[in-house]
């Protein structure tokens, strides 16, 4: 009978021991406070290191991993039961839920602001003044046309460049061929003035040059006659 008292004894102490420890893979740093050789440093190593690394798979494994965790502590959690890394929230699922909801403010705020925006753009459009949009559409108006002026002024004054660059060309081309013409009937007249002036010349020293071979004729005949004369 003392038996069986002491097991049921021991029974709900154990459950007791159960039902009060410290699940590490979804508690918070308060939370992690709490259990003894825990203070608020490890408390917050422990909670940053799953946010980091994920969920821890054993008491070792947070031995392992969170830096101030050491074998004597592992010990007595294992002995008292005052922390292990059973079920419960997963601390990725855990900690995305405390930032959604930390964000939460901030993500309806934005979309409220949105929707103010957008409540808001008919009345801008109702606001617009027809008067403004004749003005816009009159300036608008204007500066095409100027730059269409601007345009063919431009135009106009880039064809009459060309044009009087290409009459320039053209005289410039016809004074040299003018000027080469002329060159060309000055030598030819030249030329012809030097052949007439030669042919003159040597029409000239004709009779002399007659003469000249008569007289040649002349002596070369008296030597023969004087040769023969001396034979006889």
């Amino acid at each position: 009978m003392n038996k069986i008292i002491l097991a049921i004894i021991g029974f709900f102490m154990a459950m007791g021991m159960a039902f009060a420890a410290v699940d590490l893979n979804s508690a918070d740093e308060k939370e992690l406070d709490s259990i003894k050789g825990v203070g608020p440093v490890k408390a917050k190593a422990i909670v940053d290191e799953r946010k980091k690394n994920g969920p821890f798979k054993s008491l070792d494994d947070v031995e392992a991993r969170v830096k101030g965790i050491g074998p004597a502590t592992i010990a007595t959690w294992k002995k008292d039961g005052s922390a292990n890394v059973g079920g419960g929230s997963t601390p990725a699922k855990a900690d995305a839920k405390a930032d959604a909801k930390k964000d939460a403010p901030k993500a309806d705020a934005k979309a409220d602001a949105k929707a103010d925006m957008k409540k808001d753009a008919p009345k801008a459009d109702e606001k617009k003044d027809p008067k403004a949009e004749a003005k816009a559409k009159k300036e608008a108006d204007a500066k095409a046309k100027a730059d269409k002026k601007a345009a063919d002024e431009k135009a106009a004054a880039d064809k009459k460049a060309a044009d009087k660059k290409a009459a320039e060309e053209k005289k410039a081309a016809a004074a040299k061929a003018k000027a080469d013409k002329k060159a060309a009937d000055e030598k030819a007249a030249a030329d012809k003035k030097a052949a007439k002036d030669a042919k003159k010349d040597a029409k000239k020293d004709a009779p002399k040059a007659d003469a000249k071979a008569d007289a040649k004729a002349d002596a070369k005949a008296d030597t023969k006659a004087d040769a023969k004369a001396d034979k006889k």
